[in-house]
């Protein structure tokens, strides 16, 4: 951005979180249009979502519980390796960076994911992932608090970033957030979102969205069969001038309603097709520097909550931690 170059850049925005403010800075300072490439945040199906949660769907949210579970070496960041990998072909000094230095590792390179050193483990690559979709339904900008667990319960190959990652988390807005993420899952990938309410559910599964309905009764029932007969004859008495019986008028309420985009739809080309429209035309982007350190800060209290081994607090709005 300081040369004046304006920046696509993949997510998660941050491996640690003095880089969040600094990036944001810059692209403040320079002007430049700086997109993170979270590409839900562009997709016709989160936008529906958030259309409808807006709307009152399922009335007041309560919790998000959503998960990103593989089953595949691949998808476990096992990535190829080329055959011609060396200090010839790779970038081994420019690639360290700042992490600690050793001799050159092709598998760290190619694989770097699966190191500390160089990622933030699953939070970092899914979890940031599943921020993005709840921040941009929601309109919440990060949790205050996390609690996390998980551990290398699989693919003990030499990597320190956990396989299994579990974490609960409490947002300012009132509802709670529940995410997960399983490198062997005994199935085929899996991600998806459960948004509950108090009158039903939204659910975003591929590329679709359903929404089902169950308002709350509009009477809070009774159980008095351990009361004395004369008892249970006196309360339901009382229970029913309270609450009269009444039939339903008008049509039934749709229970159920799906939404899906159209074959072959893929978010990713409408998230380049943004950037390329903010580039050209100077408009803001639709995931700046702000939202994609909210994304994956809100990620690393994950990690951060697995190491201490305790509760940790932050700041969504300062975007800083407690």
């Amino acid at each position: 951005m300081k040369a004046g170059k304006d920046v696509y850049l993949e997510k998660p925005m941050i491996h640690i979180y003095p880089d969040g403010p600094e990036i944001i800075e810059a692209a403040h300072s320079t002007n430049r249009i700086l997109q993170v490439g979270s590409q839900r945040v562009s997709s016709v199906v989160y936008a529906k979502a958030k259309e409808l949660l807006a709307s009152g769907a399922i009335g007041k949210l309560n919790m998000v519980t959503a998960r990103w579970d593989r089953n595949s070496s691949i998808g476990a960041w096992n990535y190829s390796i080329p055959l011609d990998a060396s200090t010839e072909t790779c970038d081994w000094p420019r690639f360290e960076g700042a992490a600690p230095k050793i001799p050159f590792s092709a598998e760290r390179f190619f694989q770097w994911r699966k190191w500390k050193d160089y990622a933030s483990g699953v939070a970092g690559d899914l979890f940031v992932h599943l921020f993005s979709g709840t921040h941009f339904i929601t309109g919440a900008n990060g949790p205050t608090r996390a609690m996390a667990t998980g551990g290398l319960r699989f693919w003990k190959d030499g990597r320190d970033a956990n396989d299994v990652l579990l974490a609960l988390f409490d947002y300012p807005e009132g509802f709670n957030l529940s995410l997960h993420v399983n490198f062997v899952d005994g199935g085929e990938e899996s991600e998806g979102f459960l948004f509950t309410g108090s009158e039903g559910l939204m659910e975003i599964a591929g590329n679709t969205v359903t929404v089902t309905r169950t308002p709350l009764a509009t009477e809070p029932g009774y159980t008095v069969s351990t009361f004395a007969n004369a008892m249970q004859k006196d309360y339901l008495q009382q229970y029913r001038q309270k609450y009269p019986v009444t039939h339903p008028d008008g049509p039934p309420p749709q229970a159920v309603e799906k939404y899906a985009a159209a074959r072959g739809y893929s978010d990713s080309y409408d998230h380049f097709h943004n950037f390329f429209a903010s580039v050209r035309s100077r408009k803001p982007v639709v995931e700046d520097a702000t939202f994609g350190f909210r994304a994956a800060g809100a990620a690393l209290l994950s990690n951060l909550s697995v190491e201490r081994g305790s509760v940790v607090h932050w700041n969504p709005e300062t975007m800083k931690l407690g």
